[in-house]
Parts: C-alpha cells; sequence; structure tokens
C-alpha cells in the first residue's frame, strides 16, 4: 500500500465552528499565497529577510533571562518527561487517525520526496578545536539521505507550509553509541528554517495539542501565551520551495563537540541554481519537488557544504531554547565537510518504499556528538515510541541500513 500520495490537508476540528473557519481561512491564504510568492521572494530575501531576522531576535532576547549557563552547559525542564509524554501522546492519536496499519508514516516530516545515496566527506583544514569526533581526521562515510516535507500530512507540495527537512544517516561510524538499537551510524537533522518551531519541549507539546486539531494558528496566536515572534521568525523562512537541493537546512539545536564544546550545523547549496516551478500561478504537479530532484541528479551530481557553527556565548546562543537565532557575528559558520549525491536514479517503487524501513534519531550518534538541550532530550524517547509504533502498524522490524542495498 503506498500511502506516499499526496491528499487534501484535513479541515481543522476543534469543536469550535469559528475556530475552525479561522484554522481553515489561515491555510487557504497560506496555499494561495504559494502560488504567488516566487515574484516576490527573492527581493524579499535579498534585502529584508536576515535584518528582519536579527531584528526579531533582539526582541526574543530581550524577553529572555539569562540563566547563567557554561558553554554546552545544559539545564532540565520542569516536569520535562511528562512534556514528552504529552508529545508521544499527541503524535500517536495523530498517526493512528491518519494511517492505517501497512500503510503507517512518520509523525513528523512525513512525505518523503526521496532517499539517496550520498557520500559524506570530511575535509582536512578543520581548525583544530573542531576536530573531534567525525571531524577528528580527513575521511568519508557512505550515507543514506532522505529529504522530505514538513508533515504531518502528505499534501501536494504546493499546498503544504514551505518546510523542508533532510536526514543524514552515515554508516561505518566507529565507536559505541549513545543508542544501541543501531552499532554503526550516525544520524543528523536539519530543517529548512534557522530555528525551531517552538523554544522547548514545554511549548512542543502546547503546539503538537493544537495540531492533533490541524489547527496550529490557535498555538501561536492566543491571549493565554502567544508564540507571536516564534511564528514571525519562522514565516521569515517559509517559502515556495524550488528543489529539496536548492535550500540551506539547519540543525536548530545544538550538539556537543568534544567534551565542554557545543555546535549547530547546517547544509548549504554550492550554486545559486533555482529550478522554475511549473504552471505557476496555476497548480504544479503534486510532486514538482521530487521531480526537480529527479531531473538534478540525472544529469548530474550534487555537492552540498556541511558547515559548523561553535557556541561562544552562553545566553545569545543558547543550548536550551531552539527558538533563538544564533548569530553569525559571534560565531561564523565554517565549512568543515562536503554532502556528494552521485548521479543517480532513486524514484523506483522499491526505494521510495525503503525509506520506510528506516529510523532515524538524533540518538543514533557518538558522545563526542551528544545531542544537548530539553528538545533533544525529548527526541530520543519521541523518535523511538513513533519508530517503534510505525514498524509495528506496518509489520516492518526496525532495520540498520549498510549502505550495500541495491533496488529494482
Amino acid at each position: 500500500m503506498n500511502s506516499n500520495v499526496s491528499r487534501p490537508t484535513p479541515r481543522a476540528n476543534t469543536g469550535s465552528l469559528w475556530r475552525n473557519v479561522v484554522s481553515d481561512a489561515g491555510m487557504a491564504f497560506i496555499r494561495l499565497e504559494r502560488r504567488f510568492d516566487p515574484l516576490f521572494r527573492p527581493a524579499f530575501d535579498a534585502f529584508l529577510r536576515d535584518p528582519l531576522a536579527r531584528f526579531t531576535t533582539a526582541l526574543i532576547n530581550s524577553r529572555r533571562e539569562n540563566e547563567g549557563l557554561g558553554i554546552a552547559e545544559e539545564r532540565l525542564l520542569p516536569d520535562e518527561e511528562s512534556f514528552t509524554d504529552s508529545i508521544v501522546k499527541s503524535f500517536t492519536r495523530q498517526m493512528t487517525d491518519l494511517w492505517k496499519p501497512g500503510g503507517f508514516e512518520r509523525g513528523g516530516n512525513t512525505k518523503t520526496q526521496g532517499i539517496v545515496r550520498g557520500e559524506f566527506i570530511v575535509h582536512d583544514d578543520i581548525p583544530e578545536h573542531m576536530k573531534r569526533g567525525i571531524y577528528a581526521k580527513p575521511q568519508t562515510f557512505r550515507a543514506w539521505v532522505r529529504f522530505s516535507g514538513p508533515g504531518p500530512y502528505i499534501t501536494p507540495d504546493i499546498d503544504d507550509v514551505g518546510f523542508m527537512s533532510i536526514s543524514i544517516k552515515l554508516m561505518g561510524v566507529p565507536g559505541e553509541k549513545l543508542m544501541d538499537e543501531e552499532k554503526h551510524t550516525l544520524d543528523m537533522f536539519a530543517v529548512s528554517t534557522p530555528t525551531f518551531v517552538t523554544p522547548d519541549a514545554r511549548c512542543n507539546a502546547a503546539l503538537q495539542i493544537e495540531s492533533v486539531k490541524n489547527a496550529q494558528i490557535f498555538y501561536f496566536v492566543n491571549l493565554r501565551e502567544s508564540h507571536i515572534l516564534d511564528l514571525v521568525m519562522q514565516s521569515l523562512f517559509i517559502k515556495t520551495q524550488s528543489s529539496p537541493f536548492e535550500a540551506p537546512y539547519f540543525s536548530c539545536v545544538p550538539y556537543l563537540m568534544g567534551e565542554g564544546q557545543a555546535m549547530q550545523y547546517s547544509v548549504w547549496p554550492k550554486t545559486n541554481k533555482r529550478t522554475p516551478i511549473p504552471r505557476l500561478p496555476l497548480r504544479p504537479p503534486d510532486d514538482y519537488l521530487r521531480n526537480a530532484m529527479v531531473a538534478s541528479l540525472a544529469e548530474g551530481d550534487v555537492e552540498l557544504d556541511f558547515r559548523i557553527q561553535m557556541q561562544t556565548d552562553s545566553h545569545l546562543m543558547p543550548i536550551e531554547n531552539a527558538g533563538v537565532l544564533w548569530p553569525e557575528k559571534l560565531s561564523p559558520r565554517i565549512s568543515v565537510a562536503t554532502l556528494r549525491l552521485p548521479r543517480q536514479k532513486f524514484d523506483s517503487p522499491a526505494q521510495m518504499e525503503f525509506a520506510k524501513r528506516l529510523s532515524y534519531n538524533p540518538w543514533h550518534t557518538i558522545a563526542d556528538h551528544r545531542p544537548l538541550g530539553n528538545q533533544s532530550r525529548a527526541r530520543k524517547r519521541m523518535y523511538w515510541a513513533l519508530s517503534t509504533l510505525r514498524h509495528n502498524m506496518n509489520a516492518v522490524p526496525h532495520y540498520e541500513p549498510t549502505g550495500d542495498e541495491l533496488f529494482e
């Protein structure tokens, strides 16, 4: 059963007529705006986006207290486990409502645009203090790289909220892993906005409660605890995407870079190429993003630049708040590796189905790159629980890839 087929987004189900109308009208406006976005977005991005992002970040920081934490230092949220419980409960309910056994999809980053073979090539000119873990020496790892849409629904690409993600699974990584379900892999995640949609796990739990009702707008805009600035920050970067290969991706949450150091990473296209979106402002093909990937990898290799930003200020570059943009003026992003996607054909039904077998978890990693912060601590159990649910409902056992997989 191919559940990775686009379908309309369900209408809001809040139990209130006026709230349903507001939520559905908001989504209709976004879908309309996406048809015209490419007409003005390049100029907006070039002249306004980054200054507005810095201004919004300053407003966010003006409302934050300095917690007095050190570099790479963590602090548990009060009742942190209960927020993780709530997140898992919300996703489980939503997945169970959306998918049938045999066709279960992921709770987030749901639509698979494609899963492709890659090589993660570590550079030899990395600054000495960054030569930790997998970056300690020049080396190359094989990788399975999954590009995906936002979720929790699988919609036509033009109807999503303008958000993409990348999941990188390196294989043949030596050393003991923080989760023992996979012995030789290391997973990395990034999304096409430089800050996470919620600042912490407590807020994430609140967002997922509204997401079950398909009424996320009432998390951001409400009289009890508004998150307008987080909405503004997300809105600066979500847009009508041209290709999964043509956008930067950001980890949004920090990781260790060896003991006593923290970093965030990002993935950047090496060219300024922009694939034309077919038929705009009319309706493009449902899977035009996947089609753009197919065309690019039929022409030749695609290379992406992998960059690391070190934490140098524990307040302005926080560990426990994923809604704060780490300023480049305090710590520039430094290129440390190349993610090379060789020319290939990847969109066979067998290879698309292979994506469903894989489990990505940021805790599939080594101690030198341990995930940091409450969002990552929640992800450990959340990703494991939802992956287990998906595999059980699809009667597919957990699978650790080797890179030797072949598909017809």
